[in-house]
């Protein structure tokens, strides 16, 4: 029964990966079409990340009443609705509203799931569910390279994209009874006996701040998504301004990163058999560390896309350990209020931090890519010297 639920909760982080990286591909062929300014496409990821984070701060009180079930199988039709309405419209305003139900769905989900999968599956079905997002995020610029080489460009892209979703909706309405059974069973997650989740608690924002290693995981989160968010935007920019490469070298390098981290994470899979996750984040910031040094040696093209792979490598496995350690570090019966903030933490992260990075390349250039990524690492290592504090078998 939880192998069958399992399965469909990886089919259900296909389906949040799919939207994620649905717009940015399509966004050249939108821009063009409807007249707009390239950098308008921020105001609509903009508008994403904040839905995602009002989500994600509400949905221990959502999960509590509703259930994880439900709140998956809504917020998947939520995201279908808004992928289906933006192959129908025709201005930039249509594309900001739409940006809202997109970003509300995408943030119940990754918290509704992720908070799940940590109090009931191990660490390395934790890290097998990223890797999922993963197939999402990888499928979409796919799917939209064969449409836009068809009539029907980047709309008839987005309405396969929104075939897919509601197939995967219909899939997670079919299973709610797995939930329903599941719930019945014992748990199989650290705590060996399973919370109703009716007995979540809905904690407010400035009690969660006070509970005491809170603001220490939320520091992880942010280097590591500061470290994701930067490369995301920024690494093909810095390839072809410092490394001289060009633009379709650079596309291909970057191919590297994202192998990397699905490479990482299931990697992460593995070792989560072996290892406990705090040992498997310290290997990770092993990795991290070596691969930001090799960025900083230039002239050597191979050298660089090796950089690359081991920063995906390193860094991939960081935020599904950091979310698995959720219920063991705070208590299963305030996971979700806390997983919620921390989802918004990395929301806000991956919203704010290219954007800032983006003014300190106005200011030095972007040669400093590769120091400003080892200024997060360098967060990121002091917070896990806290953690060791707090939590002392980290």
């Amino acid at each position: 029964m939880m192998s069958l639920l399992l399965a469909m909760i990886y089919i259900a982080f296909i389906g949040l990966g799919l939207p994620d990286s649905l717009f940015g591909t399509a966004w050249p062929a939108i821009y063009s079409e409807f007249g707009l300014s390239m950098s308008l496409g921020g105001v609509i990821t903009s508008i994403v990340y904040t839905g995602t984070m009002v989500s994600s701060l509400s949905s221990a009180r959502v999960i509590g009443r509703f259930g994880t079930g439900k709140v998956t199988a809504f917020s998947t039709v939520l995201t279908a609705i808004a992928i289906l309405g933006f192959s129908f419209s025709g201005n930039f305003l249509t594309l900001c509203l739409l940006a809202i139900p997109l970003g509300l769905g995408a943030g119940a989900i990754d918290t509704a799931l992720n908070n799940y999968v940590s109090l009931h599956y191990s660490a390395a079905q934790m890290s097998l569910l990223h890797c999922f997002y993963g197939v999402g995020v990888t499928v979409s610029p796919f799917i939209l390279s064969l449409a836009m080489q068809q009539s029907g460009g980047w709309r008839n892209g987005y309405r396969i994209a929104f075939g897919i979703q509601m197939a995967i909706s219909v899939l997670l309405f079919l299973a709610l009874p797995l939930w329903r059974k599941a719930a019945a069973q014992s748990g199989t997650g650290q705590g060996g006996e399973t919370l109703p989740e009716d007995q979540f608690e809905a904690i407010p924002l400035r009690e969660i701040v006070r509970i005491p290693g809170v603001k220490v995981m939320w520091c992880l989160f942010f280097a590591s998504c500061a470290i994701e968010g930067t490369c995301n935007g920024w690494s093909a920019t810095f390839l072809v301004e410092q490394r001289g490469q060009t633009a379709d070298a650079a596309a291909g390098t970057v191919l590297f990163y994202f192998l990397g981290m699905a490479l990482g994470r299931l990697t992460s899979g593995i070792l989560a058999t072996r290892l406990p996750c705090w040992k498997i984040i310290r290997l990770g910031q092993v990795v991290l560390g070596i691969a930001l040094l090799l960025l900083l040696i230039p002239g050597v093209p191979a050298l660089t896309t090796l950089a690359l792979l081991l920063i995906g490598a390193g860094n991939g496995p960081m935020f599904p350990n950091f979310n698995y350690l959720t219920p063991e570090a705070f208590g299963p019966e305030r996971s979700p209020a806390v997983m919620g903030v921390q989802m918004a933490v990395a929301s806000a992260t991956l919203m704010v931090v290219p954007v800032v990075f983006g003014g300190v390349v106005r200011l030095i250039g972007i040669g400093c890519f590769p120091l400003f990524l080892l200024a997060c690492f360098a967060v990121m290592v002091g917070a896990m010297v806290r953690a060791k504090q707090v939590w002392p078998q980290s």
